[in-house]
C-alpha cells in the first residue's frame, strides 16, 4: 500500500512538474480555475434565490414575485453588456492578464457583500449585481487578448477548452454545493464561500501567470521560440488601431455574433431558470435540484475538452480546414440543443428530463471549438475586441430571457415552460443556418494590416498606386526619347 502511494505521489508530481514546465498550459490551467470562480459567482444567485424567496416557520423569505425575481436574476446583464467592447479594447492595448484578473477578483469582492445589500432592498441589491457585471463583462475579451499571445494556432482549441471548460465545473460545484451550505449555514453563506475563492484565485493569478511569453521569467527558450514561430505574422502588438468599419462590415464576424447570441440565450435560459424548472414540472427539493441542475455543466466540462483536442486534430491532419471545422462544431451543438431542449419539456419525467437537459447542455460544449474560438482566426490582433462585440450581443440573452420567463411563467404550469423552450429551440436553429452559410476560420484581409488604422491603409494603398503609375510614366518617356 505504501509502495503504492509512493508511485502515485511520484507520478502526480511528475505531471504538475511537466504542466509547470509547458507555461502555456500553467496559463491554460490558471484559467481554467479562473473561469470556474467567474460561473461559479455567477450561478450562484440561480440557487440562492430559491431559498432567499422560500418562507418557513424560522426565516421569512423575500415577498419577490416571479416579476421581480427575472429583473434580480437579468439586473447583473446590464452592467455585462457595457464593459464588452471597453474591456476588449483595454485587453489589446494593455494586455488581458490583468484585466482579466481583477474583472474576476471585483465580482468577487462585490458577491461578498451581496447579502448585506439584499437585506437592505431589492433595489440596492440589484445595483450590486449591476456592478459586478460591469467587472465581469471585461473578462472574456480579457482572456481572448490572452490566447491571442500564449495560443499557438494548431493548440487554440484545446488550450481555450481546457480555459472555458472550468466555467462549468464552477457551475456543477456551485449548483451542489449551494443548497448544502444554505441548508447548513444560511443562503448568505453561499455568497461569501464563493467570493472568497475568487478574491483568493486573483492573487495566485497575478504570481503564476505572466501577460506575454516573452515576460515569463520561467518559460524555456524552446517554448518560447515554438510559440513566436508558430503565431509568425499573427504575433500581437499592443499598439494596435482596429478597422472598426470594416470590422461592423465583415459577414464572418456577424456570423460570430449570431452564434453567441443563440448559445447565449439558451445557456442563460438554462443557467438562471433550469433550477426553478425542475422545482416546479418535476417538484424536486432544494438540495435535488442544485444536484440535478449540476450534472448537465458537468457533462459539458467533459465535452469542451474533448472537441477542442478533436477539433486541433482534424485542423492539423488536415482532414478539415479550419473553417469547416467550425462550422461543424457550432452548428452541431447548436441544432444538438435545440432537438433536446424540446424533447425535455415534453418528456417531462426525472429521468427523461434530466437526460435530455444534460444532452441539450453537454453538446454546448463543442460551441467553444466553433465560434467561441473563431475569432483569434479571422482576426488574432484584434481578437478580444472581437470577443466584446460579440459578447456585447450575447449579453442581450441574458437581460431579455429571464424576464420573458418570468412574463411566461406566472402559474407556473407545464404548457408555459414548454413555451420558453420553444422560443429558445427556433432562436438556435436559425442561428445555426447563419453560421453555417456565412462563417469563416480563414485570416482576414482587412486583420492582416495589424499596425495601422484602416485609413492609413487605403491611403498607403493609394500612395503605391501613385508611385506605380509615376514608373510607367518614367518608361514611356525613355522609350520616347
Amino acid at each position: 500500500m505504501i509502495g503504492y502511494v509512493a508511485v502515485v505521489e511520484s507520478t502526480t508530481t511528475y505531471w504538475v512538474w511537466m504542466i509547470w514546465k509547458r507555461r502555456r498550459y500553467v496559463v491554460a490551467t490558471m484559467a481554467f480555475f479562473g473561469f470556474f470562480n467567474v460561473f461559479a459567482l455567477r450561478a450562484v444567485l440561480s440557487i440562492a434565490i430559491v431559498a432567499m424567496t422560500s418562507t418557513t416557520e424560522v426565516v421569512p423569505g423575500f415577498d419577490w414575485d416571479s416579476k421581480v425575481q427575472g429583473y434580480v436574476l437579468s439586473s447583473f446583464f446590464y452592467g455585462y453588456i457595457v464593459t464588452q467592447v471597453p474591456g476588449g479594447w483595454l485587453a489589446a492595448k494593455y494586455g488581458g492578464k490583468y484585466i482579466y484578473g481583477i474583472g474576476t477578483a471585483a465580482t468577487g469582492v462585490l458577491t461578498i457583500i451581496s447579502p448585506f445589500a439584499a437585506k437592505q432592498s431589492y433595489y440596492l441589491f440589484i445595483v450590486v449585481r449591476v456592478l459586478e457585471g460591469l467587472f465581469e463583462g471585461v473578462i472574456y475579451p480579457g482572456m481572448h487578448a490572452v490566447w491571442a499571445e500564449w495560443a499557438p494556432p494548431l493548440e487554440r482549441s484545446r488550450l481555450a477548452a481546457i480555459g472555458f471548460s472550468g466555467s462549468y465545473v464552477g457551475a456543477v460545484v456551485c449548483m451542489v454545493l449551494s443548497p448544502f451550505i444554505s441548508t447548513k449555514l444560511g443562503w448568505e453563506a453561499v455568497f461569501y464561500v464563493f467570493g472568497c475563492g475568487a478574491v483568493l484565485w486573483f492573487l495566485c493569478w497575478c504570481k503564476v501567470v505572466a501577460d506575454s511569453p516573452s515576460n515569463d521569467r520561467y518559460i524555456s527558450d524552446s517554448e518560447l521560440s515554438y510559440i513566436k514561430n508558430s503565431l509568425g505574422d499573427q504575433q500581437v502588438s499592443r499598439i494596435v488601431k482596429h478597422p472598426w468599419r470594416s470590422i461592423a462590415t465583415s459577414i464572418p464576424v456577424w456570423a460570430i455574433i449570431v452564434g453567441n447570441f443563440s448559445d447565449a440565450w439558451a445557456t442563460f435560459t438554462l443557467l438562471t431558470q433550469l433550477p426553478t424548472f425542475m422545482k416546479d414540472t418535476l417538484h424536486f427539493e432544494l438540495a435535488s435540484t442544485g444536484i440535478m441542475a449540476g450534472i448537465p455543466y458537468l457533462i459539458m466540462a467533459v465535452t469542451t475538452l474533448i472537441a477542442g483536442k478533436v477539433a486541433d486534430c482534424l485542423i492539423e491532419r488536415e482532414i478539415f480546414t479550419i473553417t469547416q471545422v467550425r462550422k461543424i462544431c457550432s452548428c452541431g451543438a447548436i441544432i444538438g440543443q435545440a432537438t433536446f431542449l424540446l424533447a425535455a419539456v415534453y418528456l417531462l419525467s426525472p429521468i427523461g428530463t434530466t437526460i435530455c437537459v444534460s444532452l441539450a447542455v453537454g453538446i454546448g460544449g463543442f460551441v467553444w471549438a466553433g465560434y467561441g474560438i473563431n475569432h483569434l482566426d479571422i482576426a488574432p490582433q484584434h481578437a478580444s475586441v472581437l470577443m466584446g462585440i460579440s459578447n456585447t450581443f450575447a449579453t442581450i440573452p441574458g437581460i431579455v430571457a429571464p424576464i420573458v420567463a418570468g412574463y411566461i411563467v406566472t402559474t407556473p404550469t407545464e404548457s408555459q415552460w414548454q413555451t420558453v423552450f420553444i422560443i429558445t429551440s427556433c432562436i438556435q436553429v436559425v442561428s445555426a443556418i447563419f453560421y453555417g452559410i456565412f462563417a469563416s476560420g480563414d485570416l482576414q484581409p482587412w486583420a492582416v494590416h495589424t499596425d495601422k488604422a484602416e485609413d492609413d491603409v487605403e491611403r498607403d494603398s493609394f500612395i503605391t498606386r501613385l508611385q506605380l503609375a509615376q514608373k510607367q510614366m518614367n518608361k514611356r518617356s525613355k522609350i520616347h526619347v
